[in-house]
């Protein structure tokens, strides 16, 4: 690869300030941190947002909007990438298994890419996934995916297809192919995620080869193979991305200090191994925004 792009995923919903202080909560934080990201070589950042005073994961539209005008306001060029994986999280019901039970966050499609279709990033994630995790299922109804990908392709957002496993590719080649997500398609491949494919070069080479042949592509690992995945994905021509969504952990028991760390630590992975950081123009060219 002649450039690398890395994408910062700045804060998702797991990772907690008890875990780790660094972990931003605040509009103004995630700002600050995604500002701070860029500033070391992240090209796009990945954005959740947070209830403030709970710190855990918020759909606000308000939330959206203040990280989206403070990134812009900071005067830096990034690449947007707000998240719509909230409101997917399915526990039946202990009683009845047909009804959702109290830790259930699941809400309609039109609920989940609203601030996308009234903000316009750049780009935003789409799940293209139902799998079971520890607790819960992470439920993506098919039709619940094409409409969400309509919205989005209306809205002139380009879609970052999440896929955690082999059949979630077939599934996205299939939303390509009724013309509800645009060429080239993006991929993210998520590795190592509780029962999704493992964090390994096995697991990118199969991935890898079932894409579309115009596709772009990048992958992750999370916790400890956050950097392992970062090397690999370098090596087999792809794109990476870092951040303290998926691990909080600078190296093995130091916990990282910033987001930007971790986007340096990246960068020097990337250089160390013959390929260059992407500039934010070089992004937008190889994403074809």
């Amino acid at each position: 690869m002649p450039q690398t792009i890395i994408s910062c995923a700045v804060t998702g919903s797991a990772p907690t300030p008890e875990k780790n202080s660094a972990v931003p909560v605040t509009p103004s934080e995630i700002v600050r941190s995604a500002v701070d990201a860029a500033n070391a070589g992240a090209a796009i950042v990945h954005c959740h947002v947070r209830d403030p005073e709970t710190t855990r994961a918020s759909m606000c539209m308000e939330l959206y909007r203040e990280v989206m005008e403070g990134i812009r306001d900071a005067g830096i060029d990034v690449i947007i990438n707000l998240t719509t994986g909230p409101g997917a999280r399915f526990s039946p019901s202990a009683n009845d298994p047909r009804k959702a039970s109290r830790d259930s966050k699941m809400c309609s499609p039109s609920n989940r890419v609203k601030h996308v279709v009234a903000l316009r990033p750049e780009i935003c994630s789409l799940d293209i996934v139902t799998m079971n995790r520890k607790h819960h299922v992470f439920l993506n109804h098919p039709e619940h995916l094409k409409y969400m990908s309509a919205a989005i392709q209306s809205a002139g957002v380009k879609p970052e297809l999440e896929v955690f496993d082999t059949g979630h590719i077939l599934n996205a080649i299939n939303l390509i192919k009724d013309g509800l997500i645009k060429s080239p398609p993006f991929f993210q491949f998520c590795l190592g995620v509780d029962y999704g494919a493992p964090a390994t070069v096995e697991s990118i080479n199969m991935m890898k080869s079932m894409l579309p042949k115009n596709a772009v592509w990048s992958a992750f690992g999370i916790s400890r193979f956050q950097f392992p995945m970062v090397a690999a994905s370098v090596l087999l021509g792809g794109h990476v991305r870092v951040g303290l969504e998926d691990n909080i952990y600078i190296e093995q028991g130091v916990l990282a200090p910033s987001n930007a760390a971790l986007v340096e630590k990246a960068a020097r992975i990337i250089h160390d191994l013959g390929s260059s950081v992407a500039s934010v123009a070089q992004a937008r060219k190889l994403l074809s925004l």
